[in-house]
């Protein structure tokens, strides 16, 4: 996707069906550059990307990159889709020696370069792989970066879908949500490594690449929760996937793969295979001018830069992406890994990084055909069981029997990944500095996934879920500056996130999601018994499409049974004989003082939340008691604090 000058398919039909033809000419000149024996042998090249957040003051998503990259002012670093993610590429480098601790190094520098240009600004990068404290809100259109790339593949990917993008995940809650964009896929960040293998090994170690993706995964997992729900380990594989779906549902079992998928089945020969499939099952959605013709650079005896496959490839994600680039003048095959998510520190990714290339050298070495000793179901259910279950997934191994993740990693596969990277020549402290970390992560069952949720329960009898969500948030960013590995890490504290003060901005951060409400036909009955239950005065009236449509309240509720029992009427009646049709509402993304003040001109104490029609949210009067319950208590303990040694009473 590094192609910026695009053209928008949409109405276009001559230019992409020109497109199309480039692309099958790529397609028919890498096969003959891997024919002659072109493609760059003997040659271990490592290299990665990094993406990340950027925050406020507030820990919120900041949409601050292009100020930033104009600060900046290095081509290593690039946009992504919202204007709140930043990435930036590692220099490629030889597989051996000291390639790692350069790999960290580097990482680190680059990093502290993004602060030091955000300060000025109020901003920070933030490296986990969803951002705890992103809300729907922020995924909106105005947010996206104004690039004409990711604006004209938002307008073919939902030109195609038909519809909107549906998102459903199950972990200990459950989300359900829509949206109408791609943006979606904006709350995903990956450290993404790349391994250069040559055109002849290409099929053998894209294999093994496939067969050690599972495991590594389940080490490696840091997004566990999407707005405030608690979901996958690794939330980030089910949310890539469902956010830039093309598909549709229909009535006929049609088989259509996904564009982001784990693959069908093994390589036999080549990478050809997996770009004749990737062209034949998904349609182009971006065209360029991609300019000369491949085989006149072939004719020259220089290596094409194959701008419509490398095009086409960017918009087809697959976990282990095959990638085909130019390096010197010399064109080459790499391997492209982006399963493993963004943080929670370098020295964590680089542990990460070495576990992988570790296992695929070692495998390499032994001279495992891994098609001969797995099953391509079993190396992709070990994918989706570490992405759900991190550290305490079953694994299927080369044995054929299934393993606990943490075991499988301690007892063998770490072992074996050392021995992976001596064989590639890699120094020993480097060996030891960083699978000592995963081991360590690993016999404690230390993730980044498993930190936030157990500092999200730590903190589940305190505050609101913005302001956990915001404490876990700025905890992240606290600890991670130190670039110690989050094994080590002390479980977040209410405290950091900087209290209410933060966390009560806009409707949507105090609003009530978990409702009760009826439909117009249900008996009134049943509405003074949910308020009897549940110990509420309002219950929201909602049509089959949860269209807001009516508010019984309690107060209402009274004068309309007193009345009927005094005209002795026996019949039920139905809610919307007596609810009120005519409701006060407000958006998510208004601002709480807003809403306080319609409150109080009304004199209402329940004011419903709508988007798009749509209810989403009830903001109560008490909810208001809430914010002044704590900001009493906060002063009160500020006074406790500043009271002279000896005072019996707070000044």
């Amino acid at each position: 996707m590094g192609e910026q000058r695009v053209l928008d398919p949409a109405g276009e039909s001559e230019k992409l069906r020109e497109f199309v033809q480039r692309l099958l000419v790529d397609l028919r000149a890498l096969e003959t550059m891997i024919e002659r024996g072109m493609i760059e042998e003997g040659v271990r090249r490592v290299g990665a990307e990094q993406e990340m957040f950027l925050v406020d003051a507030d820990w919120r998503p900041a949409p601050a990159v292009l100020e930033m990259l104009e600060r900046i002012g290095d081509p290593h670093f690039v946009t992504e889709v919202a204007k709140f993610n930043l990435e930036f590429n590692l220099d490629p480098q030889p597989f051996g020696g000291g390639c790692l601790s350069s790999m960290e190094r580097q990482c680190t520098e680059y990093l502290e370069r993004v602060r030091e240009a955000g300060r000025p600004l109020g901003v920070q990068p933030l490296l986990v792989g969803i951002l705890p404290t992103i809300r729907k809100s922020d995924l909106g259109l105005e947010n996206m970066t104004p690039i004409a790339r990711y604006h004209a593949l938002n307008r073919a990917m939902t030109a195609l879908r038909g519809k909107n993008y549906e998102i459903s995940i199950k972990g200990v809650d459950e989300l359900m949500v829509q949206h109408d964009s791609v943006m979606v896929e904006s709350c995903n960040a990956s450290f993404q490594i790349h391994w250069q293998v040559g055109a002849s090994e290409f099929a053998r170690m894209y294999n093994l690449a496939q067969a050690v993706t599972g495991p590594v995964l389940a080490a490696a997992t840091n997004s566990p929760m999407l707005f405030g729900k608690r979901l996958w380990h690794e939330t980030r594989i089910a949310l890539f996937q469902q956010a830039v779906d093309t598909r549709g549902s229909s009535t006929h079992m049609r088989e259509r793969g996904p564009r982001v998928d784990f693959g069908r089945s093994w390589v036999n020969e080549s990478i050809l295979e997996i770009h004749r499939e990737d062209v034949a099952r998904h349609r182009v959605l971006l065209a360029a001018d991609v300019g000369e013709d491949p085989f006149d650079a072939l004719r020259r005896g220089e290596a094409p830069s194959l701008k419509a496959l490398r095009l086409h490839n960017g918009t087809v994600y697959r976990w282990n992406r095959p990638c085909y680039g130019v390096t010197d003048g010399k064109p080459h095959l790499r391997i492209e890994a982006r399963v493993m998510p963004s943080g929670p520190t370098p020295l964590d990714q680089v542990a990460n990084a070495a576990l992988w290339y570790g296992l695929v050298n070692a495998l390499a070495a032994e001279g495992v055909d891994v098609t001969k000793r797995m099953s391509f179901d079993d190396a992709k259910m070990n994918f989706l069981s570490a992405a759900r279950h991190g550290l305490a997934a079953q694994l299927t191994w080369l044995d054929g029997e299934a393993h606990p993740a943490q075991h499988l990693l301690r007892d063998r596969l770490v072992p074996m990944a050392r021995e992976g990277l001596r064989a590639g020549g890699i120094d020993e402290a480097d060996v030891e500095r960083y699978l000592g970390v995963l081991d360590l992560r690993v016999r404690s069952g230390a993730t980044g996934s498993r930190w936030i949720l157990k500092s999200a329960q730590g903190l589940a009898e305190h505050g609101t879920l913005g302001e956990r969500m915001t404490a876990v948030t700025a905890a992240i960013g606290k600890r991670q500056s130190s670039n110690e590995s989050v094994v080590h890490w002390p479980m977040a504290r209410l405290d950091e996130g900087g209290g209410w003060r933060n966390n009560y901005l806009k409707v949507e951060q105090l609003m009530t999601t978990d409702l009760t409400t009826v439909h117009p036909d249900d008996a009134l009955d049943l509405v003074a018994n949910f308020m009897v239950w549940e110990r509420i005065r309002y219950v929201p009236v909602e049509d089959h499409e949860n269209r807001l449509v009516g508010l019984v309240s309690y107060r209402h509720l009274l004068r309309v049974l007193a009345k009927g029992l005094s005209e002795g009427r026996g019949k039920p009646l139905a809610v919307r004989e007596v609810m009120q049709d005519r409701v006060l509402t407000v958006s998510p993304e208004a601002s709480t003082l807003d809403a306080i003040r319609l409150m109080r001109e009304h004199r209402i104490g329940c004011l419903p939340v709508v988007k798009e029609g749509r209810l989403v949210g009830v903001l109560m009067e008490r909810d208001f008691m809430d914010i002044a319950g704590e900001l009493i208590e906060q002063n009160l303990r500020a006074n406790e604090a500043a009271a002279p040694a000896g005072d019996e009473e707070p000044v």
